[in-house]
Parts: structure tokens; C-alpha cells; sequence
């Protein structure tokens, strides 16, 4: 039997909010139910209308801010109140990084059940252009009779319809129209299903995931467009390992990380921080953490195509850089051979599985350990890190309530004290939280 659909009050309620959920909801109370509105701040009175009423909470959106929060902002972009690839523009940025920094804390305390000594001071940045890195979604909308291109909608699977982005690299984020424009002009428009972004110190990618084979006339649209604009042209007609330049012959992209004089080179479908000013920051700040010393024999964990393995080389006798992308550890050799280091070790691992007995962990000892898991954290290689004993352990995490599990792990079970944590504002007027973490060993 189909499950009724539950019908939503239709009078606009009055509401008192109370706080923000990590998603950067307002949080009320409506009687004995919790009420998640879309638009309102803590501290506000607000009119809202709800949009999902469930059994154990509802949601709405706000209609009419009766009482404005102190800290209320206008958002800068006009797609602000539909697109849903920000959720704090109407929130000051200082008041942003309160949050953040609060939300840090309160998972620790809650999840971890561990305090750290020291609140780290926020690593901040530019707060408008500064994401390189973006997948954005391409549909034909009949009714619309054009092509978005952008981010989906607030909580929903359909398409904002968005002309630039304020969030995004200038180079992309006000061209969304042209992209709109050009995918249009293709005889496949309606199996073009995203377009992967991906922006280095000298260059910019696109990558087209087109669902069909595109024929002479549609490649040389996508050709032009890129001459236009000095874009590098990607396809994609299957998986990831199906790439291919369209246009031009030959292209490449780096990022430097200029206090060690290092660039690094990557493919547009390759991991990089989204955020360069801030991965600047992060990585100086995870090495003055880590506080390397020449003798030192240092492990990394999940190191990508070599962001901190290869900083921590100039400064360490060795480091042994493990990963579980082979395509990510190729990159960072090659990032090796092109920066002159010769003291890195990688291996390809699935951190994930069951690593004892590996040849990186056998008749080994490591002075000081780095790890920047995915979302899911570490909890898999805990045990493992915590049996090597080092001194120091940095923690770069991008979800900090897999940050406070491990967090706890690491402190209660294994003996280490949390010295230092803070957040790095490496998403500005998202939610996102992007965190570090000191552990030291007693």
C-alpha cells in the first residue's frame, strides 16, 4: 500500500528561531515538533510557509523576517533564494566562521566526547570567485525553452535557473549564459547531462559529459567556444577513464604552492582543493602543526596527487605517501620528477580495507603522521596509526562530525591528547565545514 502524503498546513505560521542546523536551516519549535526553515537565522522572527510536513519534523521557507537577526546580510547574487549551491549569503561572513567554528566544537564535545586545548584562529580567504573546482548540471527545459546550466535547486533534484555565480572563478561563473547558449546551438543539446570544471593558475577546463557521440559540426561549436575564451575542451562519453581533449591539441594545468616553491600539475577530472587561496593557508598551516624536523620520517595518509606529501619533502628526510587512486599517485610522482624530489615514497593502498602486514607499515617507524580522509573519515586506519606511536598526528578533515568520531577514537581509546583545532573557510556562504586538527602523544 502507497503511503498518504501528508497535506501541509496553508495558513503562514509565526516562528522564533532558535539556532541553525549544519545544512544552514533555521531551527523552531511549533508546537512538541522541530520545524527546519529554509531562509531564517538565528535569533529572528520569522512568517513562514511550510513545504514538507513528516512525523518527526517538518520544513518550511521563510516568507516574511518580522525580527532580523543582527548578523543578516542581502545576499550578493540574484539566484541566491533558488540555487542551492550556497546556503549562508544572507549571513555575514565574519558571522559565517562563528558558526563554523561553534559547529567544530559542538561535534567534538557531543560525538568525540573530547575538548581540544586550543581553538585554532579561522583560515580565511576571498569569499567571492574562489572556486575553481565545480561539477555543474546541464538540462533542456521544455517549458523554458532553453538549457541550465548550473547548480540544482535548493533541496531538490531539478536545475536553478541561473544565469552566473557568484561563488565560482569569474572565468566560469559569468559565462554560465554563453554556456547555455553554445550547448544550444549543438544537435545533441538534450544529451549533454554535465559539465565538470576545473581551473588552475594559467588555464581553465571543461569537461562535457555527453551521453551520445557528438558529430563534426557539434565538436567544432565546443571548439570555437573554446577558442573564444581560451578554455582547454574536454569529452566524456563514459566513465572518468574515458576522457579526451577535444580542443586544443595539447593542454595541461598546475596550481603553485609558492612558500615551497612548488607547482604541481593535475587533469581536470583529478582531486584538487576547490579553494587556492585557502589550500595556500591549509598547507602551511598542517606542516607548522606537524612541525617537521630534518630527521624526520613522516607517513601520509590519503595524499593525493601529492598536496602535502610534497611540501613535507622539503623539509623531512623521507615521506611515505599512501593513496588509494593510482591514477592520483602517478600524478604525484610525476609532480615529484617535475619539482626535483626524490625522498617520497608512494604506494597505492585502499585505506578502507584491512592494510596491516603492508609493505609501508612493515618494520617501519614514523616520527609524525598527516591525514586528509574523504567525508567518511578515517576510522578504517586508526587502529593502524595509532600502533606506530608518533609524536605528532595532523588531521585535515572536510566533515567534522567524522572528525569528532575519529577524534574520540584517537584521544580515549588511544592515549592522545587534542592539542589544537580550528576551521578553514575553504567554502564561504556554504556550510561546509573544513577542518584541522593537533593530536599529540603524551
Amino acid at each position: 500500500m502507497s503511503r498518504r502524503k501528508k497535506k501541509l498546513p496553508v495558513e503562514p505560521q509565526r516562528a522564533t528561531v532558535e539556532s541553525l542546523t549544519h545544512d544552514g536551516r533555521g531551527v523552531a519549535r511549533i508546537g512538541d515538533k522541530t520545524v527546519f526553515i529554509d531562509g531564517a537565522l538565528p535569533q529572528e522572527e520569522v512568517m513562514f510557509r511550510y513545504t514538507r510536513v513528516r512525523s518527526n519534523y517538518d520544513e518550511g521557507a521563510v516568507l516574511e523576517v518580522l525580527q532580523a537577526s543582527p548578523h543578516r546580510v542581502t545576499p550578493a547574487c540574484e539566484f541566491f533564494a533558488v540555487c542551492g549551491g550556497c546556503s549562508l549569503q544572507h549571513l555575514e561572513p565574519a558571522e559565517q566562521i562563528r558558526v563554523k567554528q561553534s559547529m567544530l566544537q559542538e561535534n567534538l564535545n557531543r560525538i568525540g566526547k573530547v575538548q581540544t586545548e586550543e581553538i585554532l584562529p579561522p583560515l580565511t580567504g576571498p569569499i567571492w570567485g574562489y572556486r575553481q573546482k565545480a561539477r555543474l548540471g546541464v538540462r533542456y527545459v521544455h517549458k523554458k525553452e532553453r538549457v541550465l546550466v548550473g547548480f540544482r535547486e535548493k533541496h531538490s533534484a531539478f536545475l536553478a535557473d541561473m544565469h552566473s555565480c557568484k561563488i565560482l572563478n569569474p572565468l566560469i561563473g559569468e559565462r554560465l549564459e554563453d554556456l547555455s547558449v553554445t550547448i544550444r546551438q549543438l544537435s545533441c543539446y538534450k544529451q549533454i547531462a554535465q559539465i565538470e570544471v576545473a581551473i588552475g593558475d594559467e588555464g581553465a577546463a571543461l569537461i562535457f559529459r555527453n551521453l551520445v557521440e557528438l558529430n563534426d559540426a557539434d565538436k567544432q561549436i565546443l571548439t570555437e567556444f573554446g577558442q573564444r575564451h581560451g578554455f582547454q575542451i574536454y569529452l566524456q562519453p563514459k566513465g572518468p577513464d574515458t576522457v579526451v581533449l577535444l580542443w586544443p591539441e595539447t593542454a595541461s594545468l598546475s596550481y603553485r604552492i609558492q612558500a615551497f616553491d612548488l607547482t604541481l600539475a593535475f587533469r581536470p577530472n583529478d582531486f584538487t582543493q576547490v579553494n587556492t587561496a585557502i589550500n595556500q593557508a591549509m598547507v602551511t598551516q598542517a606542516l607548522d602543526l606537524l612541525d617537521p624536523q630534518p630527521t624526520d620520517q613522516v607517513l601520509e595518509l590519503f595524499c593525493g596527487l601529492g598536496n602535502f606529501s610534497l611540501p613535507l619533502a622539503r623539509q623531512v628526510k623521507q615521506v611515505v605517501a599512501v593513496e588509494g587512486d593510482a591514477a592520483l599517485i602517478e600524478r604525484a610522482r610525476e609532480n615529484s620528477d617535475r619539482n626535483a624530489i626524490n625522498n617520497v615514497e608512494y604506494h597505492v593502498t585502499n585505506l578502507m580495507e584491512d592494510v596491516a602486514g603492508l609493505p609501508w607499515l612493515r618494520k617501519r617507524s614514523y616520527d609524525k603522521i598527516l591525514l586528509d580522509p574523504p567525508r567518511s573519515g578515517a576510522i578504517e586506519v586508526l587502529a593502524v596509526i595509532a600502533s606506530l606511536k608518533a609524536s605528532h598526528i595532523v588531521y585535515v578533515s572536510c566533515n567534522p562530525a567524522t572528525l569528532a568520531r575519529d577524534a574520540g577514537v584517537l584521544v580515549n581509546d588511544y592515549g592522545y591528547k587534542l592539542v589544537k583545532a580550528g576551521v578553514m573557510d575553504m567554502f564561504p556562504h556554504t556550510a561546509h565545514v573544513e577542518s584541522i586538527a593537533l593530536f599529540i602523544k603524551p
